[in-house]
């Protein structure tokens, strides 16, 4: 039996005492209340998919207009297509010593029902140390913090090396490609072109019992894609069953899926991810994080590791069944079955090959598979130490020993059509969330009222550090 490293687990407890999630700098007093007057008006906005973003889109531009931006650095622009899909784009110009920097979040929310709620969805609440109300985390928490800290830096005449530039946009939370931050890196790459670009869309901080654990900064993501598969044959009675049953034939490939993984690999965040989250662990774990942060892949290590639900979505593509139908009526046999297998490939594969190993698979020529949708995959944004660097700067500044952990989200956002035009994107939000607590999209979403001035406050040190000129 090998000894304990004291030293490591001193370590631990060190930054542990650290974590707490004490109280952090706050903004000054009138822009803290400015950031609860901006906050409050965007939450009352029902910007659903079905009404659109326009009215939020407008009072925005109002805010940054009257915070002192003038009427030609202030873009509203709707989709031709769409109208209702409004997006705005505000640009703090600088000294021109660098490319811009770029912040971009969503203004759409998902719908909630009142009678789902306990508290008004659509209305500010405050209670019990609490900000409740849809989109008080995800994300109209941080589009305020991005609109509060451009004014501030406006007001204090603030000249950064390089332009910042922000884009609100609509209709995130649908996956349409058609508007928001995909119409904006299509159609206007002249008002959102950067050398890099902040997506606030999530908690980069993680709360578990009272406890500041970690700090992601989010540098890849999955690709979404979904497939279709579907049997056919020409059906008939149910008094007269045959062999070639559609339903059957489809249960039996998505059998075989069920038992199949697809191979193990790393990339350069995931690999860093292991090795500074090392440190926190102990035992054999310690030594398969260790392990995975090698470029030689260890398969024992990541076997193991899998068996944990988040680390296994990290350590390879997945793809699951989430949807069947089949049938007519209850005395026909199936001319049709069909299921939705949804998939989060790795940055480096492709939407081809991963049909084709489905494919292989499923071991079933009449199971046809298809991809549905449009699919748009992006690149690894490097994980640059200087950025990296940077922004332990500013966390470190406000909460003390929290570990920058840089990771790749098993979800999806904004962020991939930022990569896919080649602007590396990065997830980076003052928001932090008890791991145990998730509400986004969720009834009775909330923000806790100290952990939303906080990362006002984030913001703004962060526009600041990151407009320097390298």
């Amino acid at each position: 039996m090998s000894r304990p490293d004291f030293r490591a687990l001193a370590a631990i407890a060190l930054v542990a005492l650290l974590c707490g999630a004490a109280g952090a700098p706050q903004p000054p007093d009138d822009n803290k209340q400015l950031a609860h007057d901006i906050f409050k008006q965007l939450i009352e906005i029902h910007s659903v998919h079905t009404v659109g973003t326009k009215e939020v889109a407008e009072k925005i531009a109002a805010r940054l207009i009257e915070g002192g931006f003038a009427p030609e650095d202030v873009q509203v622009l709707p989709e031709e297509k769409y109208p209702s899909q409004v997006n705005v784009v505000v640009r703090l110009r600088g000294k021109g010593i660098a490319k811009p920097i770029l912040w971009n979040g969503h203004i759409d929310v998902v719908e909630a029902k009142a009678e789902d709620w306990t508290l008004p969805p659509f209305a500010l609440t405050e209670k019990d140390g609490y900000f409740y109300g849809r989109g008080t985390s995800d994300m109209k928490d941080q589009d305020t913090a991005v609109i509060a800290s451009l004014i501030r830096l406006k007001k204090e005449g603030f000249v950064p090396d390089r332009d910042i530039i922000a884009a609100f946009t609509a209709d995130e939370e649908v996956g349409e490609e058609q508007d928001g931050m995909w119409y904006l890196v299509r159609e206007h790459k002249n008002l959102v072109d950067a050398a890099f670009a902040v997506n606030p869309d999530g908690d980069s901080g993680e709360i578990e019992a009272g406890k500041r654990i970690d700090f992601g900064v989010e540098t890849s993501e999955k690709t979404y894609v979904t497939y279709t598969l579907e049997t056919t044959n020409k059906g008939g009675h149910s008094s007269q069953p045959r062999p070639d049953n559609a339903i059957y034939q489809l249960v039996k490939g998505l059998s075989r899926l069920s038992k199949f993984h697809f191979p193990f690999v790393t990339n350069a965040t995931t690999r860093l991810y292991f090795k500074r989250m090392a440190v926190f662990q102990t035992g054999r774990r310690r030594t398969d994080y260790l392990a995975l942060a090698k470029n030689k892949l260890d398969v024992a290590a990541a076997n193991r590791l899998s068996a944990d639900v988040p680390l296994n979505a990290i350590l390879h593509s997945t793809c699951v069944a989430t949807m069947l139908n089949a049938g007519v009526q209850e005395n026909a046999l199936p001319a049709r079955a069909v299921a939705t297998v949804q998939c989060r490939i790795m940055p480096n594969e492709t939407v081809v090959g991963t049909q084709k190993t489905l494919e292989k698979v499923l071991a079933d020529p009449g199971i046809k598979v298809s991809v549905r949708g449009l699919v748009t995959a992006a690149p690894e944004s490097p994980p640059s130490p200087a950025l990296l660097h940077r922004v332990e700067i500013v966390v470190h500044g406000m909460w003390p020993g929290v570990p920058v952990i840089p990771d790749m989200a098993a979800g999806a956002s904004d962020s991939i059509f930022a990569r896919n035009a080649g602007i590396p994107s990065y997830g980076i939000s003052g928001g932090w969330i008890d791991i145990h607590d998730i509400r986004a999209h969720g009834r009775d979403e909330r923000r806790s009222v100290d952990a939303f001035y906080e990362s006002v406050e984030f913001t703004y040190r962060l526009m600041k550090e990151l407009s320097k000129a390298e």
